[in-house]
């Protein structure tokens, strides 16, 4: 029998078929992998999505997104691939960058870095921001930091550098002094990052799981909380396409929470959740 999720806190009926559906279409638009534990989360996102376009049935937004209404699907992906970002996060990733990128640029002139998922922009920015700190010379070098995401609306956010003053709480105050204006008047409350910080990030929209327009080669890969979203065999996929873009010796950062036994044997364990091809 299908349980249904109707109570006086639910406002629309959301049954197991509806999830199944949902989380199908899901699947199909970003590669995530939703589950039973997600029911409840799909339901509170794609609420929203009933309330903003006036109708009161799963079933016709289900049609809507089956439909490929261009309008919709951006938002479909959006309500679910939005996730928690901070600056600096897992500050061992980026005092490790710092020493290996003053390491590349002793034997190579120029340095690509990719931010693979990069949500609103402060993990690339933070890039930019470590290296502008601490390494000599990289504002005069050919280091170009690459930052792509699957969602267009939340890259529009990332691309204005525009934050509420709360998201710079806890980095270092002389990374801030150095890197991030405060607003006033109308802009009172939020912060913005440094020109020169911006402009080491170049953002382009990416579906992970599909054909990439990619050509270079990549120095340092960063996707962190991205494939704990994905099953094994996307993993997979993704993670051989990712060692297809890089050399041997290029480095790999992932999440806290991930790991590549049993996914991917091109890269070598040679840190907390840093990885090198071999």
């Amino acid at each position: 029998m299908r349980t249904e999720l109707v109570s006086q806190k639910f406002e629309f009926s959301f049954n197991e078929s509806h999830f199944d559906k949902i989380r199908e279409l899901v699947f199909s638009h970003t590669g995530i992998s939703l589950g039973d534990e997600k029911r409840q989360l799909a339901y509170s996102r794609y609420s929203k999505r009933l309330r903003a376009l006036g109708i009161d049935d799963f079933d016709d937004y289900i049609d809507i997104v089956r439909s490929g209404n261009e309008s919709e699907i951006p938002l479909f992906v959006s309500a679910i691939t939005t996730n928690f970002t901070s600056f600096f996060r897992e500050n061992h990733h980026f005092d490790f960058l710092v020493n290996e990128v003053r390491r590349l640029l002793l034997t190579q002139n120029s340095i690509r870095i990719w931010s693979a998922g990069c949500s609103s922009g402060e993990e690339p920015y933070s890039i930019a921001m470590a290296l502008l700190s601490g390494v000599p010379g990289v504002e005069s070098a050919d280091v170009k930091i690459l930052a792509t995401d699957l969602d267009s609306e939340i890259l529009d956010r990332a691309f204005r550098g525009v934050y509420p003053k709360e998201k710079i709480e806890g980095v270092d105050q002389n990374m801030v002094k150095s890197w991030i204006k405060h607003g006033s008047n109308d802009n009172k409350g939020y912060v913005m990052v440094h020109p020169k910080v911006r402009g080491m990030v170049s953002f382009k929209q990416l579906n992970l799981l599909e054909s990439w327009p990619i050509k270079n080669s990549f120095d340092i890969i960063f996707c962190r909380n991205v494939v704990i979203y994905f099953c094994k065999e996307v993993q997979k996929t993704l993670f051989s396409k990712f060692a297809n873009n890089q050399k041997k010796g290029s480095q790999l950062m992932i999440g806290h929470s991930e790991n590549l036994a049993g996914v991917c044997d091109s890269y070598r364990l040679i840190g907390r959740t840093i990885y090198e091809k071999i």
